[in-house]
């Protein structure tokens, strides 16, 4: 990020984001800045896959639990390094996208087995080596 990108607070990610530097724009491409999460999962503090934490001034924000019912019960599951709404859903860049993304947490809440963690990291390798995304 370029110096000062949230000097007026948090703000949601957005394609093109103006405050992403070169060297961030290479290092979300290519997934190399998901590594360091790798080492929460080693601590067990994080699953390979599950919700997909979001930032803390956003998952907590008095406006998405007042605007998003049932919202809190994505962070009932050990939250994941990847999941059924990073693969189905791109970012979130607005209250109506957590909507969508909750519901993909929620069915993932409901419906957890081996067999659709085996497909998330299926389509997860696929993404990572397609450089689908951004």
């Amino acid at each position: 990020m370029v110096a000062d990108a949230e000097k007026n607070g948090a703000q949601w990610s957005q394609k093109e984001d103006k405050r992403v530097t070169r060297v961030g724009k290479f290092l979300r491409k290519t997934r190399l800045d998901e590594l360091p999460q790798l080492w929460n999962v080693l601590k067990n503090d994080m699953s390979f896959v599950g919700p997909r934490p979001e930032r803390p001034e956003f998952a907590f924000s008095n406006e998405l639990l007042a605007k998003i019912p049932f919202y809190q019960i994505r962070h009932t599951i050990k939250p994941g390094l990847t999941g059924w709404a990073q693969i189905k859903y791109p970012y979130s860049s607005s209250i109506e996208d957590n909507l969508q993304k909750l519901q993909y947490d929620l069915y993932y809440t409901k419906n957890s087995s081996f067999i659709l963690d085996l497909v998330i990291i299926l389509k997860t390798i696929k993404i990572i080596l397609s450089a689908a995304g951004r």
